[in-house]
């Protein structure tokens, strides 16, 4: 073998050598990188496990139950079989928190968690929105969602053992189907919705959407945001109903009665709105107005030489106010107001409540000298020791008594009784809401001793009011008490 031979030799080795190593190297590297990309799947599928879990229950966050969502209304869509979203708030579920601690509410979510999860027994995605509030998915028609809610309830209702004792849950649930009552981009909203309608109903059970029950809350919530301004905007107005002596038939004292002038919808009585404010507490400053306006009315009507008691309606969050007492003696004494004029009208049920704020109030109440009238009395539970520890003066009997006089003899037993025992209390009894001569004639039969309604005077406006007392007052005195256009005691008025 010649040099050049050998040469080539070697150089092939070489070259076999080289590429024999090349190909060792890229096996090995091509092997790491399958073993890499393996652990970045692990990791990547580690990483949205953790993201697609909240950390306190386990279930779904909502943007991956969003995503269950959107597959389930797109296969909904290709099949057309329905899909249903339920809505799951726990009732009072601060109280836990409050009570037990935030561990232990951590621990009651996550076993409330649970307990949603094992009740999808045909499948379905369970989400924790925010709080103590579940979203469930469930590919079932109305009927079927209605089974689930029912087993959710039975279920969350049996006792939750912490190591401090044990929990029982109540939980209010909306039901909302897709794609009959809502559509992608809205159908948890609609369930949230159905939910609330059972929070307000006193929680514990479930719904499915109302769009009329909808309706309404959106109505009330923009009651509610013009309501919020109604006093700055001076749209609230005062009438006044006058109240009546049973027997003479002349008029003693007035009652006033808040109405609301909405820009757009004009004149809302007071059944569309007192409710919307003592829920939402708007009640305090249109009380604290009603007060103020009424003094300052009959300030004017004292100075036209017309002095009656003014009667106003006390809510029961003012009975609780803490300076509800002070802001009407500062009233009473700006608007030269003698407190034996001015009647507090505090219905029964009020009245009657045993917490310290309103007992107090009645004590204070009676030190400042005003006249409280039970209002609406005969639909409470009242008992003679209660009324004789009140500082009332006056029982008014509740109109649905007065409007079945002479139909039920139910109401004239009631009513009957009301007057004897009132008498027997030594307080004085008006009656409400009398629009026939029937039912006057029956009250003054009873012994009443003023009477109020359609039959002698419709709610009217201070001006209107005014009028008929600045008539040639031997006309005028046919309607009102001679004595009320002259300085008089406040033994003659009581």
């Amino acid at each position: 073998m010649n040099f050049d031979s050998s040469l080539l030799l070697f150089a092939t080795a070489i070259s076999t050598v080289v590429a024999f190593v090349a190909s060792a190297a890229y096996w090995r590297l091509r092997q790491r990188s399958i073993s890499i990309g393996a652990k970045l799947d692990q990791v990547s599928l580690a990483l949205r496990s953790v993201q697609a879990s909240d950390p306190v229950t386990g279930v779904f966050t909502p943007k991956w139950f969003d995503e269950e969502l959107e597959k389930a209304c797109l296969r909904c869509d290709a099949s057309g079989n329905p899909a249903c979203v339920l809505y799951l708030d726990i009732d009072h579920f601060r109280s836990t928190n409050d009570a037990y601690g935030r561990v232990a509410g951590d621990v009651v979510l996550k076993e409330v968690a649970r307990r949603i999860t094992s009740a999808l027994k045909t499948g379905g995605s369970v989400t924790r929105l925010v709080g103590n509030e579940f979203a469930v998915l469930v590919e079932l028609p109305l009927e079927g969602a209605k089974a689930v809610a029912a087993s959710l309830l039975a279920r969350l209702a049996m006792p939750i053992a912490l190591r401090v004792g044990k929990v029982r849950l109540t939980c209010s649930i909306g039901i909302a189907a897709y794609p009959s009552q809502g559509s992608r981009r809205n159908i948890v909203e609609k369930a949230s919705a159905a939910m609330r309608t059972v929070k307000l109903q006193g929680g514990d059970g479930f719904a499915e959407y109302d769009q009329q029950a909808a309706d309404g809350r959106r109505e009330s919530a923009r009651l509610l945001h013009d309501l919020r301004c109604a006093v700055e905007r001076d749209e609230l107005e005062l009438f006044y109903q006058p109240k009546v002596d049973a027997h003479t038939l002349q008029i003693t004292a007035v009652e006033a009665l808040v109405r609301w002038c909405h820009p757009q919808l004009g004149m809302i009585s007071p059944d569309r709105f007192i409710g919307l404010a003592e829920r939402y507490g708007v009640i305090q400053s249109i009380g604290r107005w009603v007060i103020e306006e009424a003094c300052r009315q009959a300030k004017t009507w004292r100075d036209q030489g017309l002095r009656m008691r003014i009667a106003v309606n006390i809510s029961g969050h003012q009975m609780h106010q803490d300076d509800f007492i002070e802001h009407l003696e500062a009233v009473l004494i700006r608007t030269q107001t003698p407190p034996s004029r001015f009647t507090c009208e505090i219905t029964e049920s009020i009245a009657m409540e045993d917490t310290l704020a309103t007992v107090q109030t009645f004590r204070r109440l009676g030190m400042l000298g005003v006249h409280v009238s039970i209002d609406d009395f005969g639909t409470g539970h009242s008992s003679l020791a209660s009324l004789k520890r009140l500082p009332a003066g006056e029982l008014k009997i509740d109109r649905a008594f007065v409007t079945d006089l002479g139909v039920s003899e139910h109401a004239e037993f009631i009513a009957n009784m009301i007057v004897e025992m009132a008498h027997a209390l030594n307080l004085k009894v008006v009656a409400e809401g009398v629009e026939t001569q029937k039912q006057r004639d029956m009250l003054v039969s009873m012994g009443c001793d003023e009477l109020q309604g359609y039959l002698f005077a419709k709610p009217m406006r201070a001006h209107d009011l005014g009028l008929w007392a600045a008539r040639d007052p031997g006309d005028a005195e046919q309607l009102f008490r001679p004595s009320l256009f002259s300085e008089t005691s406040v033994a003659r008025l009581e």
